[in-house]
């Protein structure tokens, strides 16, 4: 099962640090998985992507053509990185931060820093409540596997907060799609 993810927003954001985990997280499951980033000259509010494909297989070429799941944590992200999505992928967005929202078919909406400033504490949380969203919307690995990820990612100090984050999000993307179940 191949799955080709595109994290995006700005510099700052943390969605570099959060593809490596999720990369991370599929190779201790046994998966291949490849990790690419670009980003602005700017450390900070530059743009930013990071690219993760997952696969049960031996991955050959490392470039992500047409993402299963892109996550846009703003608005010139949104606008800038969601045109290649496959036709029955994922768009994500940062709610708050991505007012005008791309026409797709299948957007799920999170306010994502809203939820890390209000449940975790920080907005530097958010690129850990968006990697829960993804793994709920996703399933590429396990809930359990992903928290190890993190906890071995993150600095010591901070794995508790962390593994709030990535609750919060998951538990958001699990209400939405509760929600959605019961439109079906």
């Amino acid at each position: 099962m191949r799955k080709q993810m595109r994290l995006s927003g700005s510099g700052g954001q943390g969605v570099i640090t959060a593809a490596i985990i999720l990369a991370e997280a599929a190779v201790m499951e046994g998966k291949d998985a490849v990790q690419s980033q670009s980003y602005g000259p700017e450390a900070r509010g530059g743009a930013s992507k990071s690219e993760v494909i997952i696969d049960d297989g031996t991955i050959f070429h490392p470039h992500v053509k047409n993402p299963d799941v892109v996550l846009a944590m703003t608005q010139k992200a949104a606008d800038k990185y969601f045109a290649d999505l496959d036709e029955d992928g994922i768009l994500v967005l940062d709610s708050d931060l991505v007012p005008d929202v791309p026409e797709f078919k299948n957007v799920v909406q999170i306010p994502i820093t809203r939820l890390a400033v209000e449940e975790v504490g920080k907005s530097l949380f958010a690129n850990i409540v968006a990697l829960g969203a993804l793994v709920r919307l996703s399933g590429i690995v396990d809930f359990e596997t992903i928290k190890t990820a993190v906890a071995h990612r993150v600095p010591s100090h901070t794995v508790d907060q962390n593994m709030h984050a990535l609750q919060v999000g998951y538990d958001a993307a699990d209400a939405l799609q509760a929600s959605y179940n019961e439109v079906a």
